[in-house]
């Protein structure tokens, strides 16, 4: 009843809406523009929208983009959502934004028959009470909710989680590099340059939010576990995960630019750990994990051979405990961060919602 309910029309293309036009939302166009030209089946792009306009996009996706980043910023808010009127059940949204207004709206759209397709992790990353939601929303309308791009940049963590449960595996534990800029931060720091030197070239090479401190707070990677934990099974909430911030209480109270020019704050704290972790031949790692014994996110020193000791640059390295990987867990590595990346994994999960019938 439900696939019939839910359905297109034969006759109508599935459509497709872009929310967010930033450096996600831009290389998901440039994407989206290559894979046609390569002859790939995808639904037409009806529009892109940001939080200034919503434009039809018609044969010329790439310019409306650039016209949607250059829209003026309007008088008044424009209501999240509004954009959606156009489409019917079996089209695909896809959330390029960070916002939390538009996470809040998944499940309803969801319930509605649209898949959703994100790289938002303030869908099933925040509350509790949206993520079950969304799950609920996905099951009651048999429609895709597309996460593969919450964690990891789309590599092959939620897949290969869920098909493990699938497949009758319990998992024990969860623990991971799981963010793409301090994985660059701890892989490059070696005590002979500031830390806030390193933080700096990061805000520079895009590495890191325009505000650093949402990275080095620990925010990123506590939404990350939350999606991870929730995917096997455990109703975890943001609360029960302990989150150890590198950002000193003074720094975290400053403006943005104040904040930018008094990084130094960072310094001393770092250097004390990796000296530390130093005369004991280890190293430093930012990792979450969560296990029997509860959630946490934090700085930690680990030997050289421990598995999230290992990687490089921006790379997410994750470890699945489970009775299947019991002596031994199972490891997904690679890059955790960029645009690019981030984007093909939005395109992978709308090309596996489009060959859906």
């Amino acid at each position: 009843m439900n696939a019939q309910r839910l359905a297109p029309h034969p006759a109508r293309q599935r459509q497709l809406l872009l929310l967010g036009t930033g450096t996600v939302g831009s290389a998901f166009v440039e994407r989206y523009q290559t894979l046609q030209q390569r002859g790939v089946a995808l639904p037409s792009l009806h529009s892109v929208a940001n939080s200034r306009t919503v434009l039809r996009c018609g044969q010329a996706p790439g310019q409306h983009l650039r016209q949607a980043r250059s829209a003026p910023v309007p008088t008044a808010p424009r209501a999240v959502g509004v954009e959606i009127d156009a489409l019917q059940a079996g089209d695909v949204v896809v959330d390029a934004t960070a916002s939390d207004a538009v996470a809040e709206q998944h499940a309803a759209w969801l319930a509605r028959g649209m898949h959703v397709v994100t790289a938002n992790k303030l869908g099933a990353g925040a509350q509790l009470t949206r993520a079950q939601a969304i799950v609920q929303g996905c099951a009651a309308s048999g429609v895709r909710y597309g996460d593969s791009a919450t964690v990891g940049a789309g590599l092959p963590l939620l897949s290969s989680l869920r098909a493990l449960i699938a497949g009758g595996d319990r998992i024990h534990a969860i623990e991971g590099v799981l963010s793409g800029s301090l994985a660059w931060l701890f892989h490059h720091y070696d005590g002979k340059r500031a830390f806030s030197q390193w933080v700096a070239e990061a805000v520079q090479a895009g590495f890191t939010e325009p505000d650093p401190r949402l990275d080095l707070a620990g925010e990123d990677v506590r939404r990350k576990l939350l999606i991870l934990a929730r995917a096997s099974g455990l109703p975890l909430e943001a609360a029960q995960v302990r989150v150890h911030s590198l950002v000193p209480a003074p720094l975290a109270r400053l403006s943005l630019q104040e904040a930018l020019s008094q990084l130094q704050q960072l310094d001393v704290p770092v250097q004390d750990q990796w000296q530390r972790a130093q005369a004991r031949g280890h190293v430093l790692r930012f990792v979450g994990c969560v296990d029997g014994r509860g959630a946490e996110v934090g700085l930690r020193t680990l030997p050289p051979d421990h598995p999230m000791a290992q990687g490089a640059g921006t790379d997410n390295r994750v470890a699945l405990h489970s009775d299947r990987y019991r002596e031994q867990p199972l490891l997904i590595q690679g890059p955790g961060a960029g645009a690019t990346v981030t984007a093909a994994a939005l395109l992978d999960d709308v090309m596996r919602i489009h060959a859906i019938p």
